[in-house]
């Protein structure tokens, strides 16, 4: 019975690689489609959401087979729970780079109003995050949950510096204004993506430590 107990987790960390890899692709995807102007890419993610959704209900439904039909004792019981959070956070993820890729259609049209320098930083810096917190969930490694926590001061900061470049060209031309509030929105939900991705981490120090994250004292 444990043996095939274990078997089944090691397919349920098999299916997060998986789905986190699919998200990874879909937040690349939007990203490039965003910088390229390239619309075919832009709805290519928006109809690929499909496939992030349905790879949700297919592992929550293993998980709860797991529960219903194993006798999983209090960690193994921590493992799946927070497996069932992860995959919520990571289809919000998905949700955020349709997010992006309907506004990178919007502005099909317009030339862009300045250089997009940080909002690939952004991005780069929120795959990290999230690649980190599925590894940390895989290997059980609390060092890397802590690295991933401590990333999302990176994200949050590269917001601010967009977000004030961004006001500042709105108060200097309202002509800038609509797309401005565009690329903050971007900027927004990039940012999402890395507390989607402190979620996860903070979920993984709770399934090995059976504790909240608190962070440093």
């Amino acid at each position: 019975m444990r043996n095939k107990f274990d078997e089944q987790l090691e397919l349920l960390n098999d299916d997060l690689i998986e789905m986190g890899s699919i998200v990874e692709g879909s937040i690349n995807a939007a990203i490039t489609a965003l910088l390229e102007q390239n619309i075919d890419l832009a709805k290519s993610v928006i109809e690929g959401d499909r496939d992030i959704n349905e790879k949700e209900k297919d592992i929550e439904s293993k998980c709860l087979r797991l529960l219903l039909r194993q006798q999983p004792v209090a960690k193994d019981l921590r493992l799946v729970s927070a497996a069932l959070k992860i995959i919520t956070d990571m289809e919000r993820i998905g949700d955020q780079a349709q997010d992006i890729a309907e506004i990178t259609i919007r502005l099909q049209n317009q030339k862009y109003i300045k250089e997009l320098v940080h909002i690939p930083e952004m991005s780069k810096e929120s795959i990290k995050m999230l690649k980190g917190s599925i590894d940390a969930f895989v290997k059980k490694d609390l060092d890397l949950v802590v690295q991933v926590i401590q990333n999302d001061d990176k994200v949050d900061d590269l917001f601010n510096i967009i977000k004030a470049e961004l006001v500042e060209m709105i108060v200097e031309s309202i002509d800038h204004s609509e797309q401005a509030i565009d690329l903050l929105m971007i900027a927004k939900y990039l940012e999402r993506i890395g507390d989607h991705s402190q979620n996860i981490a903070e979920w993984v120090y709770f399934a090995i430590t059976g504790e909240h994250y608190v962070g440093p004292k």
